[in-house]
């Protein structure tokens, strides 16, 4: 077999995913793409805004050479500065261009940060429902994934947080908005969690590092905001990309910010660049860095979304089913009208409809719809959701 066996155990767990892609691909090519409701992918369908085509068409023609070398591997230094100044109206912490490293995408962000501050066996607690993703990253660096429950609204539980902690922990990775649930944490969360990462780092005697995958962070509802990670604690990693936001996941953008009175913060920015070299980044892709630093603070349209939400919340709350509203993304993430997730999943395909159990992203008895689709796909879908749930009870 070519394929070492760890691989092979990876492949069964992300099975789920696999299974209603393929699931799509059968069910397209048997009824027609357009009677097929496939709320599998978070994968936006907005457009990018118009004056990044713009930005695009402009640096594409720019004649100086030298547009598409090699650079520093934390990415263009006009480009970092650009994105610091506005991240430090969005964080309220100020920035300069050496807190920022340019990455290919959060993805990206993460695996370079979790490489940068785990040594093997280290232990990186996670809330679930979770970013199934989170397993491998943390893999990839010889860390151990702990997964904890959070509050019935999705909110952080820091006490199950205090109870998975050991003298091992080095890591929080918390993502708000969050995939798959689209709860925000609210400011008591965060600043009753940095109050705990406080304790832990003084009792084991190096400190914990509180790591946020923001990619959703603009992408709120009824007036809800995001509250600043660095405002509260300073060994702070804070991950974002450009690919919900604008729209642009096939670009691999992002960037990774540190706080800038973090404590030995010249060795942790220099493990930071470093591996975003080694492990085989290099950098971020030039012509996007240059293109988004044109762009900071714009943001597709999110009231087409909140739309969607509302349309899709109203729709399954009238058909009977239980949910708790999202004030951020674009995922819902209701309760199966049975405790087999995947067994309900594999009914609503009956009705041509695809979605994701719970159990992929350690949220059993729930299961994931990913709204950024057309409203009709949602309007027509609702009839098939209602039928499902009558037919299974």
């Amino acid at each position: 077999m070519p394929v070492a066996k760890k691989i092979q155990e990876f492949i069964k767990k992300a099975s789920f995913i696999r299974e209603m892609f393929e699931a799509g691909i059968r069910l397209k090519a048997e009824k027609g793409p357009e009677n097929v409701f496939d709320f599998s992918l978070g994968n936006p369908d907005l457009e990018p805004p118009a004056d990044f085509k713009t930005a695009i068409k402009e640096l594409a023609e720019d004649p100086t050479p030298g547009r598409h070398a090699y650079m520093p591997n934390a990415g263009l230094p006009e480009v970092r500065a650009k994105v610091a100044e506005f991240a430090g109206t969005e964080y309220g912490v100020k920035f300069t261009a050496e807190d920022i490293i340019m990455t290919v995408g959060a993805g990206g962000g993460l695996n370079v940060a979790l490489k940068t501050v785990l040594d093997p066996g280290d232990e990186v607690i996670v809330p679930k429902p979770y970013f199934v993703e989170y397993n491998f990253y943390v893999d990839n660096h010889s860390g151990v994934i702990k997964l904890v429950e959070t509050n019935p609204d999705f909110t952080l539980n820091v006490d199950q947080i205090a109870a998975a902690a050991t003298d091992k922990t080095r890591a929080v990775l918390i993502n708000s908005p969050n995939n798959p649930t689209g709860a925000v944490y609210p400011e008591k969360n965060i600043r009753e969690l940095c109050v705990l990462l406080e304790e832990l780092s003084r009792k084991n005697g190096r400190p914990v590092i509180l790591i946020s995958d923001e990619p959703y962070r603009k992408i709120v509802y009824d007036g809800v905001s995001v509250p600043s990670i660095f405002a509260h604690y300073r060994y702070v990693l804070g991950v974002t990309s450009y690919s919900k936001d604008l729209s642009l996941p096939g670009e691999r953008i992002g960037f990774l910010a540190v706080h800038p009175e973090v404590p030995d913060k010249g060795l942790l920015l220099g493990g930071l660049i470093l591996n975003n070299r080694i492990i085989g980044f290099v950098n971020a892709p030039a012509l996007m860095q240059r293109a988004v630093a044109r762009l900071q603070g714009r943001c597709v349209d999110v009231s087409v979304y909140q739309r969607r939400r509302d349309l899709f919340v109203a729709g399954l709350k009238e058909a009977g089913y239980e949910l708790t509203v999202p004030q951020g993304a674009f995922y819902l993430f209701p309760r199966s009208p049975i405790a087999d997730d995947v067994a309900f999943i594999r009914e609503l395909q009956k009705e041509n409809i695809l979605a994701v159990p719970g159990s992929g992203f350690g949220g059993p008895g729930y299961f994931r719809l990913a709204y950024c689709v057309p409203e009709n796909v949602i309007e027509r879908s609702l009839p098939g959701f209602k039928r499902a749930r009558e037919r299974i009870l």
